[in-house]
């Protein structure tokens, strides 16, 4: 069976002290669901990127819609596992990368990353990867960032990632404080050069 035009293909991404893996059901143990359930708790993630990952039984739909994202080929969810704790991979945080419109190659990429894997460039290293791979792999032609204008965290990411600002949407979304915020856009093409490391 061939693989149809712009999907997304379950592949793991081997960044050396860390992967980038498929959320799926599998391996949906009581740790990473427990992971997951944190994560929703934890006060940035809960702010810039709400989890409805509350309990293990919503952790777990969590789980599936991602799993089916993949099944589609519509979205690319990795979970980012360390790989020199001496586990399975302790959860380090999350990229999405997701289509908006794939008929016309244009996506979107998102990420969150747990408190204690902020601040050591782990997010601009696997934005990097999921970006590349989307555009050599899926052929996508266009993947942009929108996030509020108040994380500044996540404009950092964007500006590292060789993502340039294209200007800001009023009140575009909402998010957890229940407030629609303004948020910068950012975007890279597939001709663009990648970014200087």
């Amino acid at each position: 069976m061939s693989t149809p035009l712009r999907a997304f293909v379950r592949t793991t991404l081997d960044l050396g002290d860390f992967t980038l893996h498929p959320w799926g059901r599998p391996p949906a143990g009581t740790e990473r669901l427990d992971d997951l359930v944190a994560a929703a708790a934890d006060p940035a993630i809960a702010l810039w990127n709400p989890l409805a990952t509350a309990d293990h039984k919503a952790a777990q739909t969590w789980l599936e819609a991602r799993e089916d994202g993949w099944d589609r080929g519509a979205g690319a969810a990795f979970a980012a596992l360390d790989t020199t704790d001496g586990t399975d991979g302790t959860l380090l945080g999350t990229v999405n990368l997701r289509w908006t419109d794939r008929a016309d190659g244009q996506a979107m990429i998102g990420y969150w990353f747990l408190p204690q894997a902020r601040g050591r460039g782990l997010a601009t290293r696997a934005t990097r990867a999921v970006t590349t791979w989307g555009f050599r792999t899926a052929d996508a032609r266009r993947i942009e960032i929108a996030h509020a204008t108040g994380n500044d965290a996540s404009c950092r990411v964007a500006q590292r990632c060789g993502y340039l600002p294209e200007g800001t949407l009023r009140q575009s979304h909402l998010f957890g404080d229940g407030r629609h915020h303004d948020e910068h856009l950012h975007a890279r093409l597939a001709t663009d050069p990648e970014p200087l490391p």
